[in-house]
């Protein structure tokens, strides 16, 4: 049997031999931990946006670069993107990146949660080389999170997902924004929601940014169940319609991701499996998805993507 297959999880993702890929131990400079990374490719090399904690409890982004996405990581010496006194809604710190790749403007767009005293919003910046960013700033205001753009237009339109918490009812959620320039966003719409009873029964959120395929946008999400023991954070997929995206074509009603290793199960937030990163191979078809585990280190977890599609033809 695999060393990196567990016979509890679904039948799908297959977790890399060497995980956690990355740990507080392999930064330039003291930290807590490593977390919730986004993911891009850049033609030569894996590139990781990776969530990191000091030891005040603030959070910034600082970027690890890989040959084959596994192992070898070089990692920035500075941050790239850090709180500081010009952002105050970012206070508190900078977390949960998101990466997507917009060929209409050469550039790659960060979506990340900005931390500050009036709660968590949603901000994007951008980059070129992820070295320097170009802020854009608060796009979302409080209390919204989980975040992440599509590579292009619809409609003439960028489009966002996100997580606002409303008033009515309290509910955590993914919806989508829309926007002519990436600055100006109008209201936000209703994709789907948190499922009574089930395994994402208390909130979902958006994983990484869905992938254009011609089945439609694929999209892993994390989705939030109460137990006695505590939350646990779980991961799905689903399909959105490729010019409509509130249209769900397909939604799993099992996840297809749960923490079983270790180091899902120990650490600062135990029982935790977050994505915000994957890397999709189209000549071989392999799909990486990066995550935090326990909030404390980074992991990674592949399949195919026709695996994924047979998965999703059964779901209703």
């Amino acid at each position: 049997m695999p060393e990196s297959w567990h016979p509890s999880e679904q039948r799908i993702f297959r977790r890399a031999v060497g995980n956690p890929l990355l740990t507080a131990d392999d930064w330039p400079y003291p930290v807590n931990a490593v977390f919730n990374p986004a993911a891009a490719h850049d033609g030569e090399q894996t590139i990781l946006v990776c969530r990191v904690e000091d030891f005040e409890g603030h959070s910034h982004l600082s970027v690890a670069r890989s040959e084959d996405g596994l192992s070898g990581w070089v990692i920035e010496p500075e941050p790239l993107i850090h709180p500081s006194h010009d952002h105050p809604a970012e206070a508190w710190g900078v977390e949960d990146p998101r990466v997507t790749r917009v060929e209409e403007l050469g550039l790659w767009v960060i979506a990340y949660t900005a931390y500050g005293p009036t709660g968590p919003a949603v901000a994007l910046a951008t980059t070129t080389d992820f070295r320097t960013v170009e802020r854009i700033g608060v796009v979302c205001p409080p209390e919204d999170k989980n975040a992440a753009v599509l590579p292009r237009r619809i409609d003439g339109h960028f489009v966002l997902f996100h997580r606002p918490r409303t008033v009515v009812g309290n509910h955590a959620d993914i919806w989508m924004s829309r926007s002519a320039d990436l600055v100006s966003w109008l209201a936000p719409e209703p994709v789907f929601r948190a499922r009574a009873g089930m395994w994402d029964s208390t909130r979902i959120g958006m994983g990484p940014p869905p992938i254009e395929t011609e089945h439609g946008w694929l999209v892993a999400y994390h989705g939030v169940r109460d137990t006695v023991a505590g939350q646990l954070y779980r991961v799905g997929l689903a399909l959105l319609d490729l010019e409509d995206p509130r249209v769900v074509l397909r939604r799993s009603r099992e996840w297809v991701l749960g923490p079983v290793a270790p180091y899902e199960l120990q650490g600062d937030v135990p029982g935790v499996v977050f994505p915000c990163g994957w890397v999709h191979d189209p000549f071989t078809e392999t799909l990486r998805l990066y995550y935090g585990g326990a909030d404390t280190v980074i992991a990674m977890a592949e399949t195919s993507l026709s695996d994924v599609f047979d998965l999703l033809e059964h779901c209703g």
